[in-house]
């Protein structure tokens, strides 16, 4: 196996599992370790990469910040990435059917072959590795990002977003959004929607899999949209969920397609955990092949 570099958070919380995972490797490949703090110090450290692969120790977040410099660089076609999942949620991970613990990964990282992945882009240039998702579900995001960092130190980071969540329920935000999917109308500003999600990977929050059948090979996303925003549709919604069957649902539209428009009213977004808006529309569209990951033959 060619030699790696591999890319961590300074400061990581995970740095007995990354010394763990770096043993493992060690003893097989060359591997230097390239710690980063901010965005500039990251772009050198790619920048140097060469055609090693690249591989993120860390979380969704991670794993986002690399791609998406890569891509604003147009240094991402023709590169190889690998994981090892040192994250709270690890979803886009679980997704693709990496190991997390950290000695498994490390194994199955020697052991695995690049294998393309998609990419979701929007209108401006920002990348979604796993996936974006717009309602209450980001108002949860909004909310359990503060409760992550402020649980992170006591070991209960996991519980952030389902705390979130919890809090983002008592007042959800109802919207009036306008969804096209490849160009059809899928819901209008007639109904007021709960959520909208499009996914690459198949869950967000640790697993919480809202677009459960989703594939980041096949050259489309996963589209949910959730209309139940009535209080008991809510709670019966938020129980489906947990049992992966919301997508039959009466309240549930759930599609494919390779460009997704959202707009109406204000809405925040949630991309791989990253917030931003309000925002009053937003387009996104697939890049197949985008890029190449590093998988176990068996796995995804």
């Amino acid at each position: 196996m060619e030699p790696l570099l591999v890319v961590a958070h300074a400061g990581t919380g995970n740095a007995d599992a990354l010394s763990v995972a770096l043993d493992v490797l060690g003893d097989r490949v060359s591997v230097e370790v390239a710690e980063t703090s901010n965005p500039g110090e990251l772009d050198g450290v790619l920048h140097r990469a060469g055609s090693r692969p690249i591989v993120v120790a860390g979380g969704d977040g991670s794993l986002h910040a690399v791609v998406a410099t890569l891509h604003r660089r147009n240094d991402l076609a023709g590169k190889t990435l690998g994981l090892l999942p040192l994250g709270t949620g690890n979803d886009f991970a679980r997704t693709v059917g990496l190991p997390t613990d950290p000695e498994e990964a490390a194994r199955a990282l020697l052991a695995a072959r690049p294998r393309p992945m998609d990419l979701v882009v929007d209108e401006l240039g920002e990348v979604v590795v796993n996936n974006v998702h717009a309602g209450t579900s980001a108002l949860a995001s909004k909310h359990g990002a503060g409760l992550k960092k402020r649980l992170g130190p006591f070991g209960l980071g996991l519980l952030g977003y389902p705390l979130g969540a919890a809090r983002a329920a008592i007042a959800p935000a109802s919207l009036r959004l306008r969804v096209e999917v490849d160009g059809v109308v899928v819901a209008d500003m007639d109904d007021q929607l709960l959520m909208v999600a499009i996914g690459n990977g198949a869950s967000v929050g640790g697993g919480a899999e809202v677009t459960p059948a989703a594939d980041p090979t096949d050259g489309q996303v996963d589209v949910m949209i959730s209309f139940a925003t009535a209080p008991l549709a809510r709670l019966g919604y938020a129980v489906d969920v947990l049992r992966g069957r919301h997508p039959e649902r009466d309240d549930v539209r759930y599609l494919r397609g390779s460009r997704v428009s959202v707009s109406g009213e204000a809405f925040w977004i949630s991309a791989d955990g990253e917030l931003s808006g309000p925002e009053r529309r937003r387009t996104w569209h697939v890049e197949p092949a985008a890029y190449a990951l590093l998988l176990p033959q068996d796995g995804g």
